[in-house]
């Protein structure tokens, strides 16, 4: 017996169904999103300050007054410039590089020997020589050596051990670099002052007595005024100020009864008096009321009333009356 089937069912229609809408429901919600994204692109393409390629070239135009005056001051200007000046600094700049180069050919060694030369003449011209014979001394020595070198080249004979581009260089230094080659090596000799005094008191007239500040001076301390006493130091005075040179004195008389067996004791006070402060050889600045406790055994003075001529002479920053005043006290 045979038995007839009907048609089959068909598997998952239902769920091909589903699966469709799904599908469909996902295709929307992306073309929705791309459509939202592509307007907000838009509007922030849109927006002012967003997505600018390059800045735009802004083209001012300037009238016909404006390149006027723009002309006009850029004419000011190149008229103003120091032409001139200008050509004389690069001369001078050039002239400078030129003399620098020259300085730098002579040997150090070359230096040595012409310092040792002149260091030697200024010897034999004795301390109490003033600047016009060390000048002197100098141009003579210039004047003989270059006679000699020039003699020495012209007969082919050798300068007292210098060689031939030794002897070149020394010549030319001397001919045209005196003043370069006496700084180089470190001479300096200063210019003479003159010192005129003009007296126009009358003859009869009695000399007016300095006035000191402060309290008088007892008479154990043998004030007097200009002088500066030597000595071995024993109390330092550019830390010791006091306000008077009597206070001077006095400090002086204390340290020589306090002093210890064996210790210097002072015998000798040297105060500055002067507001300006006071000239000394040394390399110090000593200042007003600036007060020197010294000892010395045969208590000698360095300067007394005025500084000398010659001394003047080497020393140009001297006053001519020594600005100290100084006592030898008697306990």
């Amino acid at each position: 017996m045979v038995r007839v089937l009907g048609p089959a069912p068909a598997l998952g229609g239902r769920s091909a169904a589903r699966w469709c809408t799904y599908r469909c429901v996902t295709v929307a919600v992306c073309l929705g999103n791309l459509l939202v994204v592509l307007l907000v692109l838009r509007s922030l393409y849109n927006a002012p300050g967003y997505f600018a390629s390059s800045p735009k070239r802004v083209t001012m135009k300037y009238s016909a007054e404006q390149i006027k005056m723009v002309e006009e001051s850029i004419r000011i200007r190149s008229a103003a410039v120091p032409v001139e000046l200008v050509e004389s600094v690069k001369k001078l700049q050039k002239l400078f590089a030129r003399e620098y180069k020259r300085r730098k050919e002579l040997p150090l060694e070359l230096k040595q020997k012409v310092s040792y030369e002149i260091l030697q003449r200024l010897r034999d011209l004795g301390e109490n020589s003033n600047t016009t014979e060390q000048r002197g001394a100098l141009d003579s020595w210039r004047v003989e050596k270059l006679k000699y070198i020039k003699g020495a080249s012209a007969q082919n004979l050798s300068n007292s051990g210098l060689s031939s581009e030794e002897s070149r260089m020394l010549k030319h230094a001397l001919e045209f670099n005196w003043r370069m080659l006496i700084e180089d090596i470190g001479l300096w000799i200063p210019i003479s002052v003159w010192h005129t005094e003009h007296n126009d008191k009358p003859e009869n007239e009695p000399e007016e007595e300095e006035i000191i500040a402060g309290p008088p001076l007892p008479h154990e301390c043998n004030a007097q005024l200009h002088t500066d006493y030597g000595g071995a130091a024993v109390r330092w005075g550019l830390t010791h100020h006091k306000e008077s040179a009597a206070d001077c004195c006095q400090a002086c008389i204390d340290q020589a009864r306090r002093a210890q067996p064996g210790a210097l004791k002072c015998n000798i006070w040297v105060y500055c008096p002067s507001e300006y402060g006071c000239y000394s050889p040394d390399k110090y600045e000593h200042k007003h009321q600036e007060c020197w406790l010294k000892q010395a055994y045969h208590p000698k003075f360095n300067f007394k009333d005025r500084y000398s001529e010659s001394y003047r002479d080497s020393h140009p920053s001297a006053p001519v009356v020594v600005p100290w005043m100084s006592g030898v006290i008697t306990v």
